[in-house]
């Protein structure tokens, strides 16, 4: 029997962590461990991306909705270097990745040999909670185990280097000896209660407050019906953070939705009108959008003490499990008797809906992107994972999806980095190979790597319980986002070298390397477009000719935005009328009388 390799020890430890999904391409600095996947039946299962950017993206997609760690591996030198977007992103909306790459082998390091990086000072800042190169074969169980529970513990991405001659040693366990570091497996969390006088503090801060505001993010995941109760008793308001758009469905009357640059009119005015502010696991960076100072009292609750008191001058800021903390919180809390600011609030999210839906409908050439995302809206299943890439999608995404149900939803929060959007889905379907997933994606994210990973989907879709994973492509020839934001930020028209995009054909794209496709150049064929690819019976993308016209600005956009997108028109900007036409034909659906206030 040959003897077990360090290769084939890090397999089995995996394997003993419960990983079973590793998001990966070859390459010859990670031979021993290709080899080591065939010795071990694959298992964990190796997951072949087109990139190894986007094998991270998978990884970090797992992640987010498994709640496990992901686990991306690379070679050396280049496939390394092509990791780091990836792991950014998982550092950014902390979430719990570990990356294991090769290295040229121990005796040629420091000679200038082909494909050697300094990968120990490369990964420094990405994988600053835990990063470590592996010599000596004992030195394994520790540094693994280790990646894994500080990724776990910090929600963070580490890294573990390995040499490729390291690779192919006869493996030998630490010994009980001098500078031996023996390690153990799994991992036991406590149970991070609050302070009882900070509970009673901000109770009796929160039982002041005439006009309560509550500020959700991805930190209130478990504690969403704590988070229900608290806001019933308070009479308050709850805006998300775009990290927690899945935490409360968008059907609870009460729900503001998404807040900020891409946020909602009734987020926005409940943060220019509380008098109270409670923050549940978020740290939501754009204090324009909070509260002026002095004009609310606050209350943070956050598990990460290294994101607490931030972004506002909180009086309690409480370190704790958000359910722990909001249990605590509960018999503390009067119920406010006077509900006119929770009716008012319920008032305009009904209004708001009506807006979107009406500004949705409005007539474009030839789509309305925000019809794209108001038609899926009525169709959602339940249990559906979306995703969505940056740019304009993440806008419509934000604002128009009408999340319900136990429906799951991220995108590159904090990095904003274009395309993670289709290795998200992928990650997802991995995760969760029985639920529906979506994809939105600009054109521009589809041509930087989308379409390499249809390739990706078409190799593994068979292996999942539901078929079912939809791209939609916003398709409108423009990088739409920076077009606006050229425009409504500083004045200057589009510069069309920078922002037209290649006209490409992603539907025959996903037809030829096997998929399901669906063009789409008329708003009524929206609704039976997604009806069939939500019905279909393998991955399907759907090609939709959108208007670049259609401001993706925010309702509460300034007036010196405003100004700035007008001048940009006067300068030359060559889609100055379309734009004209479709901005006041969208804006006057926020003025028109609407159902709910029809008698």
């Amino acid at each position: 029997m040959a003897s077990q390799t360090v290769a084939d020890y890090l397999l089995s430890r995996l394997r003993e962590w419960d990983v079973d999904k590793v998001f990966a391409f070859p390459g010859d600095g990670i031979n021993g461990i290709l080899a080591a996947f065939g010795k071990a039946h694959n298992q964990p299962k190796f997951i072949q991306a087109r990139h190894e950017e986007m094998a991270a993206f998978e990884a970090v997609g797992y992640a987010k909705f498994s709640g496990r760690v992901g686990v991306c591996m690379a070679t050396s030198g280049p496939g390394a270097i092509h990791l780091l977007n990836g792991l950014y992103d998982a550092k950014l909306d902390h979430v719990p990745v570990v990356a294991i790459v090769g290295q040229t082998a121990r005796s040629a390091m420091g000679g200038a040999y082909q494909q050697e990086v300094d990968l120990l000072t490369l990964f420094k800042d990405v994988a600053s909670d835990y990063l470590q190169m592996v010599t000596v074969p004992e030195q394994l169980p520790n540094v693994l185990d280790r990646a894994i529970r500080i990724a776990l513990g910090k929600r963070a991405p580490t890294a573990i280097v390995i040499p490729s001659d390291v690779q192919e040693l006869e493996y030998s366990a630490p010994t009980h000896a001098f500078k031996m570091m023996p390690s153990s497996l799994g991992i036991r969390w406590p149970r991070t209660q609050p302070d009882d006088d900070a509970i009673l503090g901000a109770a009796d801060l929160l039982n002041k407050g005439e006009k309560v505001a509550m500020l959700i993010g991805q930190g209130a995941r478990g504690a969403a019906a704590e988070v229900r109760e608290v806001a019933d008793l308070l009479g308050a308001g709850v805006a998300k953070a775009l990290l927690g758009k899945d935490v409360l469905a968008d059907d609870l009357p009460y729900v503001t939705g998404s807040i900020g640059l891409l946020g909602t009119r009734p987020s926005y005015e409940m943060m220019m009108e509380c008098d109270t502010l409670l923050t549940v696991g978020s740290s939501f960076p754009y204090t324009q959008f909070m509260p002026e100072e002095g004009q609310a009292r606050g209350v943070q609750i956050d598990i990460d003490p290294g994101m607490i008191g931030l972004r506002y001058p909180y009086e309690y800021n409480i370190v704790s499990d958000a359910a722990a903390a909001l249990r605590a919180l509960i018999p503390h809390l009067r119920r406010k008797e006077d509900r006119s600011w929770r009716d008012d609030l319920e008032s305009k999210v009904t209004r708001w809906w009506e807006t979107m839906r009406a500004e949705a409908m409005v007539e474009a050439d030839p789509v309305n992107p925000m019809r794209v995302f108001s038609e899926l809206s009525d169709r959602l299943p339940a249990d559906a994972i979306v995703s969505a890439d940056s740019g304009s999608s993440a806008n419509w995404y934000a604002r128009q999806l009408k999340f319900h149900g136990t429906m799951r939803g991220s995108l590159s929060g904090n990095l904003a980095t274009m395309g993670p959007g289709v290795p998200y889905a992928i990650g997802a379907k991995f995760a969760h190979p029985g639920r529906p997933v979506i994809a939105f994606a600009g054109d521009g994210a589809m041509q930087m790597n989308g379409l390499n990973e249809l390739i990706t989907i078409t190799r593994y879709w068979r292996e999942w319980d539901d078929p079912r994973l939809i791209i939609m492509v916003l398709h409108n020839d423009d990088l739409n986002q920076v077009t606006w934001e050229m425009r409504a930020m500083g004045g200057a028209p589009a510069f069309r070298e920078s922002q037209d995009l290649p006209d490409v054909d992603y539907a025959a794209i996903a037809s030829v390397v096997g998929l399901g496709s669906i063009a789409v150049d008329s708003p009524d064929q929206l609704g039976p477009a997604w009806e069939k690819a939500l019905a279909a019976d393998r991955p399907t993308l759907l090609d939709v000719r959108t208007d670049p016209d259609i401001p993706p600005i925010p309702p509460h956009a300034t007036f010196e935005q405003a100004l700035n997108s007008a001048k940009a028109m006067l300068k030359g900007d060559s889609s100055a009328w379309g734009v004209i036409r479709e901005g006041v034909k969208t804006k006057a659906q926020e003025f028109l009388p609407h159902r709910s206030e029809e008698h």
